[in-house]
């Protein structure tokens, strides 16, 4: 597995011998936060802390990893959300590459940022409504800004979602996944792919989005909601973003609240069509397939390891019921 304890312990002294790049001492204290598809530090000394992430390899290219962080800047710059600055290191460098063992692998160092994520015990719906408006800022600003000349980023539509391209893996693999529920899943998968045949990839409905704004990636702070780690941006509907917020969740039954409060929110600063609000369920349920597949791909990481079988039965059960309430064909203008 590629983040087990002994390649953490490597990863950790290698970053170590970096922290003179960014102006840190030999005593700075360097911690795990946490291992989802990167590996991700916090550096600290008395006055000063970072965050380090380093990348998984072989996910992420170069350019593409440069692109996300002029979008980064973009978005500071124009003042549309609030997320914390890339920090380049003390000759200017954005993105440093290392070896590791036998690999190369590239690392980011971003400012600290404090806040906390929203949690069940919040006031979820009212969040959620500040999230629709960040949604509409970042979604207006992809829409008009010109990217550089070598702007480069996934494209997340139903190949590389959940067919013959999938960057997380084949859902097919899910743990604990038995034969009924894999007939189950089968269907779901050819509805989804009909309904995203159908609803298209027009400019209208589809860009630059975060692709990954779960309440991991939520920082709170009083009344203001900053957004972190646009490692996974990309290309793909803007109504994915509403089903990557929902993200572990979808089986909840405040999801539809969620889903209420995120269009009132959006539609404050920007128009979102009901044709493209009709799709919404079908995207939930498009994540969730995603997720599935990636537990099963990522199954070294606490995420994968907490969740498991249940979140495989769990992705079972939500399917039947979409299919029960969903009509065969739907037309999408």
């Amino acid at each position: 597995m590629l983040y087990d304890a002994a390649f953490l312990a490597r990863l950790a002294a290698d970053l170590r011998g970096l922290l003179p790049l960014w102006g840190f001492g030999p005593a700075a204290a360097l911690s795990l936060l946490t291992v989802s598809e990167n590996a991700t530090f916090l550096l600290k000394e008395p006055d000063r802390r970072l965050i380090l992430r380093v990348h998984r390899p072989d996910y992420h290219t170069e350019a593409e990893i440069a692109s996300e962080l002029a979008w980064i800047e973009a978005l500071r710059a124009a003042d549309v959300v609030p997320t914390p600055r890339p920090v380049p290191t003390r000759d200017g460098k954005l993105l440093v590459a290392f070896e590791n063992g036998d690999t190369r692998r590239h690392v980011v160092a971003f400012e600290h940022r404090g806040g906390r994520e929203p949690e069940a015990g919040d006031d979820l719906p009212r969040w959620f409504r500040h999230l629709g408006a960040i949604n509409a800022r970042l979604h207006r600003h992809a829409k008009s800004w010109t990217r550089p000349e070598r702007f480069t980023r996934k494209r997340w539509n139903f190949a590389t979602i959940l067919g013959s391209r999938a960057y997380w893996g084949d859902w097919r693999d899910a743990f604990g996944l038995d034969a009924p529920g894999r007939a189950v899943l089968e269907r779901l998968h050819r509805r989804l792919e009909a309904e995203t045949a159908a609803f298209g990839e027009a400019e209208d409905r589809f860009g630059l989005v975060h692709c990954d704004l779960r309440a991991a990636n939520l920082l709170v702070e009083g009344e203001e909601m900053a957004v972190i780690d646009f490692d996974d941006c990309g290309f793909s509907w803007f109504g994915y973003d509403f089903a990557a917020a929902v993200s572990f969740i979808e089986h909840e039954p405040i999801v539809p609240a969620l889903m209420e409060a995120w269009l009132e929110g959006y539609r404050a600063v920007a128009p979102f069509a009901e044709a493209q609000a009709a799709m919404l369920p079908a995207f939930v349920m498009l994540r969730r397939m995603q997720l599935t597949a990636w537990i099963a791909s990522h199954a070294e990481t606490p995420t994968a390891k907490a969740l498991g079988p249940a979140y495989t039965q769990g992705t079972v059960t939500l399917a039947e019921r979409y299919l029960a309430a969903r009509p065969a064909r739907i037309a999408f203008a």
